[in-house]
């Protein structure tokens, strides 16, 4: 499926910082069929268990890949969560590729909900989860200027497709 647009990254947030060791360093595409769709790999120091990512991380990883969902339709919209569930089916693994996908479920004024998958390379879903989210401005979460900012930070790639066309989660 066809990337319509790379979103930012951050400095040090723990999911898609591109300067945190110890992050996901996750990048999120959104994609033709208006879903969020981030990239990434687990390392030995996300585990829990041995070769098994903690389950912390996993929510983490769903809940900010919802939140971020919301930029494709409001690229200037941040939430904060207020609700987040979460379906662990299976083993995360470790040292390999990782997929979520995101679409928003529903927007309103004041907020939006989102529902979000995690999936081994061969898109077995390990994980689901919905979440609720107050919406803010930048300025509400993030006081400095934008130029003093870690955050919005775009870092090139050469992805244009996905390989994401036999995934029927969100119909």
């Amino acid at each position: 499926m066809k990337v319509l647009k790379k979103q930012t990254n951050s400095f040090m947030c723990f999911i898609c910082g591109i300067h945190n060791d110890s992050g996901l360093k996750t990048r999120f595409y959104e994609m033709e069929n208006h879903t969020l769709v981030g990239l990434m790999n687990g390392q030995q120091i996300h585990q829990s268990y041995p070769n098994r990512m903690h389950g912390g991380i996993i929510s983490a990883i769903i809940d900010e890949s919802i939140g971020r969902a919301i930029w494709i339709d409001e690229p200037d919209t941040w939430g904060v969560t207020m609700d987040l569930q979460m379906k662990y089916r299976k083993q995360v693994p470790l040292d390999e590729d990782l997929l979520v996908i995101t679409k928003i479920t529903k927007n309103t004024r004041r907020g939006f909900e989102g529902t979000g998958y995690l999936l081994d390379k061969d898109h077995k879903v390990l994980a689901e989860g919905t979440a609720r989210y107050i919406k803010l401005s930048l300025n509400d979460i993030d006081n400095h200027s934008h130029e003093e900012s870690d955050i919005n930070i775009l870092v090139e790639d050469d992805v244009t497709e996905i390989d994401i066309d036999d995934l029927n989660f969100f119909n």
